[in-house]
């Protein structure tokens, strides 16, 4: 699947529960923060919090380069990033994304002009800074996940 956008129908379990994809789309784009797990060289997990950007296809991960995190991925790109919301259990729901991170555009990012970062730009700036730019701090560049696998849920389609 990978380069594939993953259809709803590749969620066994919970399929009551899954989201559409308009649903998925809908929710990654509200929301605002995610939790990446990547892999250390003695095989340890390290999760972290990012904000990022959902274009329909790619989850666009905007990471500070000095960080264990970007080490990580560089080392070793498999990922796992979760994104959910809710306070009471009937309300809860999420998705999980995981596959390779790559790298787009130079690192850090200065602004460089990179047609492929285009809408993940327009979209992170409008949705974190509420400006059309997007800011460049040269500490930060750009991964994409393009989920091999997703799995959603939503606990508010539970009967009762």
């Amino acid at each position: 699947m990978a380069g594939t956008r993953p259809e709803a129908g590749a969620q066994r379990r919970g399929r009551r529960i899954m989201m559409t994809r308009d649903e998925r789309d809908a929710f990654l784009a509200a929301q605002r923060t995610c939790r990446i797990a990547t892999v250390g060289r003695d095989g340890a997990p390290h999760i972290g919090a990012l904000w990022f950007a959902w274009d329909g296809t790619a989850l666009w991960l905007y990471s500070i380069t000095r960080s264990k995190r970007w080490a990580q991925v560089r080392a070793d790109p498999r990922v796992a990033v979760v994104v959910d919301g809710g306070h009471a259990y009937g309300e809860l729901r999420g998705v999980e994304l995981t596959g390779r991170a790559t790298l787009v555009g130079e690192a850090p990012r200065t602004g460089e002009p990179c047609p492929e970062l285009a809408v993940p730009e327009r979209l992170f700036a409008a949705k974190y800074f509420g400006t059309a730019e997007m800011p460049h701090d040269g500490r930060h560049a750009w991964l994409r996940l393009t989920p091999e696998s997703a799995v959603s849920w939503d606990f508010r389609k539970l009967p009762g």
